[in-house]
């Protein structure tokens, strides 16, 4: 990296690397683990690619921790699978919060919208308990950048080593 490129990271774009970090070690996983069951040889062909694609990602990405402000490497370097299923879970249901808020937006149909809108509700009470889930176990410590960090150097870690 060159002097410019070894500045430290602003906060926003810390929150936006841990945010794409986080997605894609889940998502490289989930490829690596399914892979093997996929028998359409181009749709297996696919997934080569998207793992390929996805590690080179996650290696340009995981250059730029270091000068994120408040980064800790963890030391702990053991798999932890119930933080896999958590993280894939809490990935979900954050998705499932935006999709649904983008759908309000486009909903002409009030009854439509009041349907949406209900399940939005439930969506955002689903997210609250895996996040509170995951922060009990010590999965996601949100409050402690750096740990945060580790946390998601670690992941990428097993993902690009499955």
């Amino acid at each position: 990296m060159t002097q410019e490129e070894r500045k430290p990271l602003a906060w926003h774009e810390t929150l936006e690397l841990h945010e794409l970090v986080a997605f894609q070690s889940i998502g490289l996983m989930k490829l690596k683990m399914s892979i093997n069951q996929v028998t359409d040889s181009e749709l297996k062909e696919l997934y080569r690619k998207s793992i390929h694609d996805l590690e080179g990602n996650l290696k340009e990405l995981l250059r730029f921790y270091p000068s994120a402000q408040g980064f800790q490497p963890r030391d702990d370097e053991s798999r932890q699978d119930m933080g896999f299923f958590a993280g894939d879970l809490l990935g979900l249901s954050k998705t499932l919060v935006r999709n649904l808020a983008g759908a309000i937006t486009e909903t002409a149909t009030p009854a439509l919208r009041k349907t949406l809108t209900n399940q939005l509700m439930g969506a955002i009470h689903g997210h609250e308990r895996v996040f509170n889930y995951m922060h009990r176990h010590g999965y996601y410590p949100a409050y402690d950048l750096g740990h945060l960090l580790g946390h998601d150097m670690e992941m990428a870690q097993t993902a690009l080593n499955m």
